[in-house]
């Protein structure tokens, strides 16, 4: 019985929340919202690039309202005749993290940013929110956006060829995941297109994409680089690739990224997406994932599979990092006086917002790290970086370790949810 009431529970805020007639407001395509995300430690201010047509709409057409409350930045869309919200939905950014550094404190930088949503109808107002310390949302920017104003660009995507790797339906009813091709070179497409298969199927090895592999597509586009590899600072290589990705980001030699999110936003419109996964050919140990925004892996080290599926649980659902041993370059990144977005972290400031229907009645919360509870679901101190004041679901999950034997159930749960929003 109270397995029924938590499934009951889980699913609650997708399917009452309401939402909007998609063909009375949108066409069938995307408006891309190009900016630059600026600042330093303490500001962060939207300076706009510029406005594109796509010619794809892969989300759902259904749940435009973002019930999930994630991510350190929202953007919102509204009626501008009406003000009704139109569209929603939380992201997170590599400038944020960048925020969270010893070096935000001493200087100014902007990362390349986008938003993307249905192609309006009618004009619009875009707002642009950065989460606060307290956990709250605060507009840093807005605009209004006539669809007929002739400076929004509607150019012919690139010319790149992609493959059909997983096809299960159409974009409005799926997860449209789409991998990009870093560091191959032309030569190298056949190993890219092998590549991209073999880790789509580490995805779908896994729990719950092996149960949900039914409600995905997976297409890969062959972006060719000059040269085969990475950058990696720290030991003076350099590469010119098609998306500048490198290795050091934040001085960590782990911590494989790009910057060069205008290139990727336009490769990855010749086909309909909702998340992007740049795939880096490398034997070199390293990823990055960021909601709503990106995820990175290499390609052939041996933790491959480990790293590409915690990697899309961050881009993709949301989940935080539960280790807290390992070396960072944030400071301060959370604030333990409230909850943490992420639904996998807690500071057991309100549980009841999290996980506490998952766990049994004879399980002490806080849960000590024995081995009596290493398949049980609770609060174990540890988790954000931090070993002291967050706490996470589980002794061992894929979001904390690489040798955990899958997602945690915490974490599965919170998967199926965002699974059930882009497909049902």
């Amino acid at each position: 019985m109270k397995l029924k009431i938590l499934l009951i529970f889980l699913l609650f805020p997708i399917f009452s929340f309401s939402q909007v007639d998609f063909n009375k407001y949108y066409e069938s395509k995307s408006l891309r919202f190009d900016f630059l995300l600026g600042g330093n430690n303490k500001e962060v201010k939207v300076y706009p690039e510029q406005i594109k047509q796509e010619p794809f709409w892969a989300g759902s057409k259904t749940n435009l309202l973002d019930p999930f409350n994630y991510g350190t930045f929202r953007f919102r869309v509204f009626d501008l005749k009406s003000d009704s919200l139109l569209f929603s939905k939380g992201f997170s950014t590599l400038f944020q993290e960048w925020q969270t550094t010893a070096e935000a404190k001493k200087v100014d930088k902007t990362f390349y940013q986008a938003v993307i949503f249905p192609f309006p109808k009618n004009t619009i107002r875009l707002e642009i929110d950065a989460r606060q310390w307290e956990g709250n949302f605060k507009t840093i920017y807005k605009t209004e956006i006539d669809p007929q104003d002739y400076f929004i660009l509607s150019e012919i995507p690139a010319s790149l060829k992609s493959v059909e790797i997983v096809q299960n339906g159409d974009p409005e009813n799926t997860v449209d995941l789409v991998i990009l091709a870093e560091g191959y070179t032309i030569l190298e497409m056949d190993k890219f297109v092998e590549d991209a298969t073999r880790v789509s199927q580490y995805l779908f090895n896994e729990e719950p994409f092996k149960s949900e592999q039914g409600k995905f597509n997976v297409k890969a586009v062959l972006t060719p680089s000059i040269e085969s590899g990475t950058d990696v600072p720290g030991e003076s290589i350099y590469k010119n690739t098609y998306f500048n990705s490198t290795f050091y980001t934040f001085n960590l030699p782990r911590y494989l990224t790009t910057s060069d999110m205008q290139a990727i936003y336009d490769a990855a419109a010749v086909v309909p997406y909702d998340h992007i996964y740049i795939l880096v050919n490398t034997e070199r140990y390293g990823g990055g994932g960021f909601y709503n925004f990106v995820s990175v892996c290499s390609s052939d080290n041996h933790l491959t599979k480990e790293v590409f599926v915690h990697e899309f649980g961050h881009g993709f659902a949301g989940l935080g990092d539960e280790y807290y041993n390992s070396t960072v370059a944030y400071e301060d990144f959370y604030n333990l006086k409230t909850e943490p977005w992420e639904p996998n972290l807690t500071t057991l400031v309100d549980f009841n917002l999290k996980w506490k229907e998952m766990v049994s009645d004879s399980i002490p919360i806080p849960t000590p790290r024995k081995t009596i509870f290493n398949n049980s679901v609770g609060a174990y101190e540890g988790g954000g970086y931090m070993n002291k004041g967050i706490y996470s679901p589980f002794i061992d999950c894929r979001m904390k370790s690489n040798i955990a034997k899958g997602f945690c159930p915490v974490c599965e749960e919170a998967i199926k949810k965002v699974i059930r929003f882009y497909s049902e």
